[in-house]
């Protein structure tokens, strides 16, 4: 039996690299090869959370900052038409842990092979080496065009 479109659900992490842009791409056109629809999933960390002892942060702000600048990279990156049709989600917490949870029911869950973190030259980044490890539907991890 065939799943109907809202099973159809194709999530992907955005973070502000080109790698993820590259999976975003990714993702529209698979999901509309398939019929289904796009989850777009950034995530935003509280530096007091984990360790950090810095004056006060307001989640607020840091949370509308995130939404504002995810709705600007969506439009940037897929024109202002396919952004509409994306599904903008903004979640606080570990970017691995959130995608594992958005990716539950998933068609397939769509992530650059690096992000803004880390090492330039790494093969693999770490989000995207543990999703690929624990995630419970097919990852597709996406290398950016820019070497």
């Amino acid at each position: 039996m065939d799943k109907d479109d809202s099973e159809r659900r194709v999530v992907v992490g955005v973070d502000g690299s080109q790698c993820s842009y590259e999976a975003l791409r990714w993702a529209v056109r698979y999901a509309a090869l398939v019929g289904g629809t796009v989850d777009a999933v950034a995530v935003w960390e509280l530096p007091g959370l984990y360790g950090w002892s810095g004056p006060a942060v307001d989640m607020n702000v840091d949370e509308d900052e995130t939404r504002r600048k995810m709705s600007q990279e969506l439009t940037d990156v897929l024109g202002a038409d396919a952004a509409g049709s994306v599904r903008s989600l903004v979640v606080q917490g570990n970017a691995a842990d959130v995608l594992l949870r958005a990716a539950e029911g998933a068609e397939v869950l769509v992530v650059g092979s690096r992000g803004r973190g880390g090492f330039a030259r790494a093969l693999l980044g770490s989000v995207s080496r543990h999703v690929s490890q624990h995630a419970d539907c097919p990852v597709v991890i996406v290398r950016s065009k820019e070497r």
